[in-house]
């Protein structure tokens, strides 16, 4: 009953603010719209690409974060949700892993407005998540903790006393930061440390203690929650094994502990630490940065994975080292962030859930330090 009164009190906070908690909104450009980050220590951008009528993509502007990234050449954050959308998509969340910020922007029209920029309640923010009217910051610097934060309806960010959780020790590698469809529960994956915490979410927004799991298959690197509530885990496998990586599903119990639906099931690709799920919940796709391609998945019932085809649905051009990956609001488009040679990858998702490449977006400087991608 606790539980249902606090979902419900959330749910009336998120509509009254206008942070709807569920997604699936119509993007608010009009198009598909591709957002980047470019993580540049003196100046943090945002970078925009709107596809036009026509199919073809226009860079449309570049947009201060008004804070500093941590720079570096190839992947430096080591980390998903560095750049992350509201379900609505009326706000999008950037992470100044330089400056140790947190800066938010309204999505109006064909331009982003900054609304806030706040500290992100620890050492070198790198993963940002929102569920309701709470926004939830992965601080992989120092300590390592998780920050929650109010967010209202003009996108400014409150702190909430006492929010702060810690990660199972220092200096783990927190790499990515999920809310489950539900609102209770946090997962967290710590790179460094090989481990899955989960976090129950208090009735006031303040999470309690971390359970860690420490994850069956090797490399574990960035956990996503499905619609259906499974945590779908990227692992970058053993060091030994260059084409050794893999994906897993979990339940998480009620207890906070992990029981494993599909466990490291075999992307037949090199390095995947991303993963991107339809919005319709029915496929996950994974980017395997050492052999520059793309594995797909069919999420069936209970979170089981299986391979689509013959596992590898997309590939990008020969050392792309293709980084962070996002789908778009409408489920049509999958694009990747090439960090090595400077472009965006565009596929199409067809109905089996193959990829179809539309196009490779030039613009972006190669091995520059770029992380953080998001799609409306």
């Amino acid at each position: 009953m606790v539980n249902l009164q606090r979902r419900f009190l959330t749910t009336m906070i998120a509509l009254s603010v206008g942070v709807p908690a569920v997604a699936g909104a119509a993007p608010a450009w009009g198009q598909e719209t591709v957002f980047v980050m470019s993580n540049n220590t003196e100046r943090n951008q945002i970078i925009a690409f709107e596809r036009r009528d026509d199919g073809n993509y226009l860079e449309q502007n570049r947009f201060d974060t008004l804070g500093r990234g941590s720079g570096g050449v190839n992947d430096p954050l080591e980390a998903q949700g560095s750049l992350a959308l509201s379900p609505d998509h009326t706000l999008l969340f950037a992470a100044n892993a330089g400056s140790g910020d947190i800066t938010v922007f309204r999505v109006q029209g064909n331009n982003l407005f900054v609304a806030d920029k706040e500290p992100s309640g620890g050492s070198q923010p790198v993963s940002i998540a929102q569920w309701g009217s709470t926004v939830y910051v992965l601080n992989s610097g120092g300590a390592g903790s998780v920050a929650a934060f109010r967010v209202n309806r003009g996108g400014q960010l409150q702190p909430i006393a006492n929010a702060t959780a810690f990660l199972s020790a220092n200096a783990t590698g927190g790499a990515s930061i999920s809310v489950s469809p539900d609102g209770m529960t946090i997962a967290v994956v710590e790179r460094i440390a090989n481990n899955i915490d989960t976090f129950h979410v208090n009735a006031d927004g303040s999470l309690a203690a971390a359970v860690v799991n420490p994850s069956p298959g090797a490399g574990a690197f960035s956990g996503r929650f499905a619609p259906d509530g499974k945590l779908i885990v990227s692992e970058t496998g053993p060091a030994n094994e260059p084409a050794g990586s893999a994906i897993s599903s979990y339940t998480v119990l009620a207890n906070g502990k992990l029981a494993a639906v599909s466990q490291s099931v075999p992307t037949e690709g090199a390095a995947n630490c991303w993963n991107a799920i339809a919005p319709d919940g029915t496929h996950v796709y994974v980017s395997n940065a050492g052999s520059s391609n793309i594995s797909g998945f069919t999420i069936g019932a209970g979170g089981t994975l299986t391979p689509i085809a013959g596992t590898i649905v997309g590939a990008n051009p020969d050392g792309s080292t293709n980084l962070d990956i996002t789908i778009s609001g409408d489920g049509k488009f999958l694009y990747t962030l090439n960090g090595e040679v400077g472009t965006v990858g565009v596929f199409a998702i067809l109905p089996n859930g193959t990829l179809e490449e539309v196009t490779q977006l030039p613009g972006l400087p190669a091995a520059a330090g770029f992380n953080g991608i998001a799609a409306l």
